[in-house]
């Protein structure tokens, strides 16, 4: 892995090129074909809404990208995975600001697989917990090992502080991906909307 793959906080730089690599690595995502079946629609959609999640993330938790901005992981940091009024005020509203510019036929989709997802992150971690929002490496750097390196200096603070690192993911694939980096499956679920299944995931703290 060269330097430049090194996760690093992410800058102001690096937003537009982060915005960039997440809307590529989400085109194919199977939540997002259902949510927005439009593939014109779709990159049109992700672009304001990835801005706004980095932007959430960064004031209420911790995004890490590489040198070149190959992809983003977006965390929200423990006291914070509540989203609230006053946080996406805070934020500039840019959270519903994006959700408004989707079809409401998406609007409806989105917001529907949301209130299952939310049911269950609830009853999985009522407590203290780190939460990956979003891990997306652009198509053409995928394999190489960038996604890990990502994720490496959350999953170190959150084993150091003794808390959980939790996460929801669509496809087996992925699925297998976080188990090797030692997160465990809670709960697999098939949810209303579009009939997907979410895998509900937790990388839990050792104890002695």
């Amino acid at each position: 892995m060269t330097e430049n793959a090194k996760a690093i906080r992410l800058g102001a730089s690096q937003r537009d090129q982060a915005v960039e690599a997440l809307t590529r690595a989400f085109m194919e995502d199977p939540m997002w074909s259902i949510v927005l079946p439009d593939e014109a629609t779709r990159a049109d959609a992700f672009r304001p809404m990835w801005e706004a999640l980095i932007d959430f993330s960064r004031v209420y938790g911790e995004v890490y990208t590489t040198g070149e901005a190959e992809g983003a992981a977006c965390w929200i940091a423990p006291d914070h995975t509540k989203v609230t009024l006053w946080k996406m005020v805070r934020t500039r509203l840019g959270l519903p600001r994006s959700m408004l510019r989707l079809p409401k036929d998406a609007r409806n989709r989105f917001f529907g697989m949301m209130r299952f997802i939310d049911k269950h992150h609830d009853e999985l971690m009522p407590g203290p917990h780190w939460y990956l929002w979003a891990l997306g490496v652009a198509p053409g750097r995928q394999g190489r090992g960038i996604g890990a390196q990502l994720l490496t200096p959350v999953l170190e603070r959150a084993a150091r502080e003794g808390l959980p690192a939790y996460l929801e993911t669509q496809t087996e694939r992925n699925a297998a991906f976080y188990c090797k980096l030692g997160f465990e499956v809670l709960r697999e679920e098939r949810e209303p909307v579009g009939g997907l299944p979410i895998w509900f995931m937790a990388r839990l703290p050792k104890t002695e």
